[in-house]
């Protein structure tokens, strides 16, 4: 009886001992459940979420590129392209079996200009064994999708599960080619990051898939596109699936819609710009074909020219010529046709872009679209000079028609035919453009006072009229010139940089560079900068960004420096400007380089100008390499801009503005 007792006694603390070890597991477990669903349930559930859903990004929609009058330049149209779906299950024989189809389609509905397809070429699309793709991600089969096929697949859409028509867009320009390079083009995605610096990193940490750049997008690759890519880009569409484990879609498709990109609106007047190119072309043939002794031995392929408006730097015109149709960019581009633009798609108006010769030694022995100043620099010279104090307004020498420096005399400047011009004021000397004056009272003056630190002082000045840097345009690869006075001060003299550099032949510049030089002189020492945007304004049209005026920096001085000049400046004879009905000031320019052949020395033309006199509204600047004397052979094109601005926007108050084309324009 005791044992059993005991026994039972034993059996009970077990029994009692194990439905507490129970209880506190069954309460442990509890308490972990329950810090599971309340702490650990939002992550956790964030954790299933981001494992069962995959997205995949729609292209945004880029925004147009308008002229200063709101007229479309370049703009986005909407193009159906039919994208395939990967689903669990879908097999080789599926594939094929659609595949079929979808030619069958393509053969009977589709557009007869566009490339046939095969069914091999539509199967390689659909990447059915994900060798470019991940099973979630769409593929694209076809893009401009015909009326006709894209009725066909809207009404027999049961029949085509896997496959759903996606509006996309394409970048189109108007075929009047309104500044095609200051513009620019686009190119994928996939070839931009890995050819320019701007794309490299800039999906580096981005965790937004509406920002995040496609490999399959089209991005601006130079000018406009490129500067403001950001702005014009506008936000990805969204697609997301549910997804198994092998990334296969499971569920039901989500939907977010991209975002239109900003609209810009350029400072460009299209009359005045599609002027200042005809002109150009118009100008190039005229020299080719003239006998005249100032253009008989030119030879000129290109021209530049900038039209910028002096108080607020808005850049109404910039042309560079020989352009190019950039429709070509869709849908491809073959090697042959690259090489057929490739000398036309560079912005020679702000870097340095070769001829059109095929011949790539032929090219490298003319002139580029960067060329030395000429006399165009003399009325900087001057100002440098009075600034420096080496001359004033009213300082006199009598020009031999030369000038004669070195040891014993041995190197010469001379004047364009050795002319003897007697006595001369600074303003006489600019108006006669004598390299006589410039160099002796300016330029050999300069180093007479300074010795080497000349060439520091001289450079200093230039670069505050925008000569030997940016103008801060912003616009992609500008260049800031060539400076070869440092350069000729190391390897000849710092007397000899100075000399040759006062009369127009010690750097090489662009033709934005001139216009603003041009306009800072118009000014009286307010450097602008170019302004290339107006404004921008979202898809509904609401203003985002207004550009303002902003000035680099200012050079004052004594107006009686300024009278100095444009005293000058006035008097300089020029063709083309018969009849003109505004008063305006000029500098031609006629810089040497290098011949090729029988030619020894290319002359190119340059020419600087703004007008009206009292108060000037625009500045122009000219470059035609191997075009001539400036005089005869870019002042003629400034003129056609002038009168194409006084139309447009008018230079002057006096009466009626007269219509383009009505001036008299006798050369």
């Amino acid at each position: 009886m005791k044992k059993e007792v005991q026994n039972r006694r034993q059996f009970s603390i077990r029994l009692n001992v194990f439905f507490m070890v129970t209880f506190f597991l069954f309460s442990w477990l509890i308490v972990r459940l329950a810090y599971v669903q309340l702490v650990e349930g939002p992550s956790l559930q964030e954790r299933q979420t981001r494992m069962i859903t995959k997205g995949v990004s729609i292209p945004p929609i880029r925004g147009n590129i308008y002229d200063s009058a709101g007229r479309r330049i370049a703009y986005s149209i909407s193009t159906q392209s039919l994208y395939f779906t990967f689903k669990t299950g879908f097999k080789q024989k599926a594939a094929e079996a659609l595949a079929a189809k979808l030619v069958k389609l393509f053969n009977e509905k589709g557009d007869e200009r566009s490339k046939p397809m095969t069914t091999e070429d539509v199967i390689e699309a659909m990447d059915i064994d994900g060798i470019t793709h991940l099973p979630f991600q769409q593929r694209r089969i076809k893009s401009e999708l015909s009326k006709e096929e894209i009725a066909y697949l809207s009404e027999h859409r049961d029949e085509y599960p896997d496959v759903e028509i996606v509006e996309e867009s394409i970048r189109q320009y108007t075929p009047d080619r309104v500044a095609v390079q200051l513009v620019g083009y686009m190119n994928k995605m996939k070839g931009a990051k890995e050819n320019l610096d701007f794309y490299k990193e800039i999906n580096a940490n981005q965790s937004d898939p509406t920002l995040k750049y496609l490999d399959s997008e089209e991005v601006g690759y130079d000018g406009i596109e490129l500067m403001y890519q950001k702005e014009l880009r506008g936000l990805n569409g969204y697609k997301s699936y549910q997804i198994d484990v092998t990334s296969r879609i499971v569920g039901d498709m989500k939907l977010t819609k991209p975002v239109k990109g900003q609209n810009l609106y350029l400072t460009i007047n299209r009359k005045v710009q599609l002027t200042a190119q005809q002109a150009i072309l118009d100008q190039i043939a005229t020299t080719r074909a003239s006998t005249a002794k100032t253009l008989r031995d030119a030879q000129p392929t290109t021209g530049y020219a900038v039209a910028m408006e002096v108080e607020t730097g808005r850049v109404v015109a910039m042309a560079s010529m020989p352009d190019y149709d950039p429709n070509i960019w869709q849908g491809g581009i073959s090697q042959e046709e690259l090489d057929e633009i490739t000398a036309a798609m560079g912005n020679g108006a702000i870097r340095e872009v070769f001829p059109p010769y095929k011949d790539p030694k032929e090219r490298s022995q003319h002139p580029t679209s960067l060329v030395p100043l000429g006399s165009t620099q003399k009325p900087l010279t001057i100002l440098t000079g009075l600034m420096e104090k080496v001359i004033t307004p009213s300082t006199t020498w009598t020009d031999p028609g030369y000038f004669k420096f070195g040891r014993d005399d041995q190197a010469e400047v001379q004047n364009a035919g050795r002319a003897y011009n007697g006595s001369l004021t600074p303003t006489r000397a600019i108006a006669k453009s004598s390299n006589a004056y410039m160099a002796k009272m300016v330029g050999n003056a300069l180093y007479m006072q300074y010795k080497k630190k000349s060439v520091d002082i001289w450079d200093k000045h230039m670069k505050e009229f925008g000569l030997g840097v940016k103008t801060g345009s912003g616009l992609p690869l500008e260049m800031p010139g060539i400076v070869d006075y440092f350069v000729s001060a190391t390897r000849d003299s710092p007397q000899s940089a100075m000399i040759y550099a006062s009369f127009g032949q010690q750097g090489k510049y662009t033709a934005l560079q001139l216009a603003q030089y041009a306009a800072t002189l118009a000014s009286h020492g307010k450097r602008m900068k170019p302004m290339l945007v107006d404004h921008t304004t979202d898809a509904d049209g609401n203003v985002m960004t207004t550009m303002k005026p902003e000035m680099l920096n200012e050079i004052k001085l004594p107006n009686s420096y300024w009278k100095t000049i444009e005293d000058g400046m006035a008097q300089v004879k020029v063709e083309g400007f018969d009849g003109v009905r505004y008063d305006f000031y000029r500098k031609t320019g006629t810089s040497q380089q290098q011949g090729v052949g029988k030619r020894k020395f290319v002359e190119n033309a340059v020419f600087i100008s703004y007008a009206p006199q009292d108060k000037p509204k625009l500045a122009v600047a000219v470059i035609v390499p191997d075009g001539g004397y400036g005089g005869w052979g870019a002042a003629p094109i400034a003129r056609k801009i002038f009168d194409a601005y006084d139309a447009e926007v008018g230079l002057t108050d006096a009466g009626p503005r007269p219509p383009i084309g009505t001036i008299d324009q006798t050369q």
